[in-house]
């Protein structure tokens, strides 16, 4: 007994960082939390160039959407509000960790007109993503596909935020991760919000 208290005694830094390294390969929460971490050092900040519009033809208007009242509306009905469409999934770490600066992002525009924050959850769960809310103490608005999703707007990748402009053209797009609590995304809004006024 002694001698495996021994063994112990000797390796365990090895078992604890073991343990962490176990807790971040299986938890979404543990790997959400460093990235969270990790977006308050600075990490993770969108970059905000906008692009010109490539495409000619907008077929992803078409996109359909669904929220938790059953209402159903598309992108083309949103033309004339600047639009950032945020793709997630309750199982995605980065997905989760981004939630709440997205929230904040949410909350600085929540009563202008012009400007919509869609948080579309993939999997058309609306039970598991209601929870999901409820359990990390969020209030926005979720929304799920309600037709095929765009490939011009989703290739997979999780997360994955577009920003239309008013005409609903594509002027941004970031594949992964971001900080969208800071006033360079609420100038860039404001900046396509002012637009063509």
């Amino acid at each position: 007994m002694k001698k495996l208290i021994q063994i112990i005694k000797n390796n365990l830094s090895n078992l604890v960082f073991f343990g962490i390294g176990l807790i971040l390969l299986i938890s979404t929460d543990a790997k959400a939390f460093v990235h969270q971490c990790l977006m308050k050092l600075g990490f993770f900040q969108p970059k905000l160039e906008q692009f010109e519009p490539k495409t000619l033809h907008k077929n992803y208007l078409n996109f359909q959407l669904i929220n938790d009242q059953a209402e159903t509306f598309s992108l083309e009905d949103l033309r004339g509000k600047v639009v950032f469409l945020n793709f997630w999934a309750t199982w995605c770490p980065p997905c989760v960790a981004e939630m709440p600066s997205i929230e904040v992002l949410h909350d600085k525009f929540k009563t202008d007109e012009e400007v919509l924050i869609l948080t579309i959850e993939i999997e058309k769960n609306q039970k598991k993503a209601q929870e999901f809310m409820k359990r990390k103490k969020l209030n926005l608005p979720i929304f799920y596909p309600n037709s095929a999703i765009p490939t011009e707007l989703f290739n997979g990748n999780l997360p994955t935020t577009i920003i239309l402009d008013k005409e609903g053209n594509i002027v941004h797009s970031t594949l992964g991760m971001a900080d969208y609590s800071g006033d360079e995304i609420v100038n860039f809004l404001n900046s396509l919000k002012a637009r063509n006024e």
